[in-house]
């Protein structure tokens, strides 16, 4: 069987840090993937190495049974792979639709070697011109009312979201999040989580997402990986993970009591 998404073997050292010990994960199609551990844990050293951002020391990453362990980021996400951080990588002197232009510009233009044609042509992966792209993935994320405002001074939680539309403009296959929740209100964080999956269901993407509150991880996801030390501690279903005695203790501490699961 071909994984869409495989890493195996992966080790990764900073001086006498060990960020990475034998991450092996298989990751199937259609799948939402929690990444849970505390600070330093190894879930965005593992991010990194599956975007490109960073090199295995040893391991190899596959991605449809193809080996892009060596590949740039760009070349990772030219092939269907994408992320969005913590922290948005937007535009701040740009409204939230030209952030979205832009991203989708990027697509447009990788589409075909050399520079925009004259003759309007459409967004590959969304059948539609420009412009028209642009406004459908505002209206998808709920963003219309913040479309001609600055990127610079929208709420965070809005940030997050033209963030994870952008990344989602490319029409990527798999999709990672990092920490797509933090700095969010809890009074909105469900709203924002509900909105990012809705539109990441009908894109068909495949999710992975770090996280730290473990509402969210209970939730939305039907996996869940704890990390540890830099190494996987639990693999598994939410309940059964977030119930382990080792994740208890050194993820959400020893006294958290997990709650009953509900997948949106």
């Amino acid at each position: 069987m071909t994984h869409l998404l495989e890493a195996k073997g992966l080790n990764k050292r900073f001086g006498a840090v060990t960020a990475a010990a034998d991450i092996s994960v298989a990751v199937a199609q259609d799948s939402v993937i929690g990444l849970i551990g505390t600070n330093g844990a190894g879930k965005t050293t593992f991010v990194n190495m599956v975007t490109g951002y960073l090199k295995p020391d040893t391991g190899r990453i596959f991605f449809q049974g193809r080996d892009i362990t060596a590949l740039h980021p760009r070349q990772v996400t030219r092939l269907g792979i994408c992320r969005s951080f913590q922290i948005p990588q937007l535009y701040n002197s740009l409204s939230a639709y030209d952030n979205l232009i832009v991203a989708l510009g990027i697509v447009l233009r990788n589409a075909k070697p050399g520079v925009f044609s004259r003759v309007p042509r459409l967004v590959p992966g969304h059948e539609l011109p420009l412009h028209e792209a642009a406004e459908a993935m505002l209206e998808r994320f709920g963003l219309g009312e913040f479309r001609d405002k600055l990127a610079g001074v929208l709420p965070e939680g809005i940030r997050k979201l033209l963030d994870i539309a952008m990344a989602l403009a490319v029409k990527p296959r798999v999709l990672l999040l990092d920490e797509p929740t933090s700095g969010v209100s809890s009074e909105e964080k469900f709203e924002i989580m509900d909105r990012v999956m809705t539109a990441v269901r009908a894109e068909g993407a495949t999710v992975l997402f770090v996280e730290h509150d473990m509402d969210i991880v209970s939730r939305y996801a039907n996996r869940v990986l704890a990390f540890y030390d830099g190494r996987i501690l639990a693999d598994g279903a939410p309940e059964a993970v977030l119930a382990d005695p080792e994740v208890r203790e050194y993820v959400i501490g020893a006294h958290a009591q997990p709650k009953e699961v509900s997948h949106a």
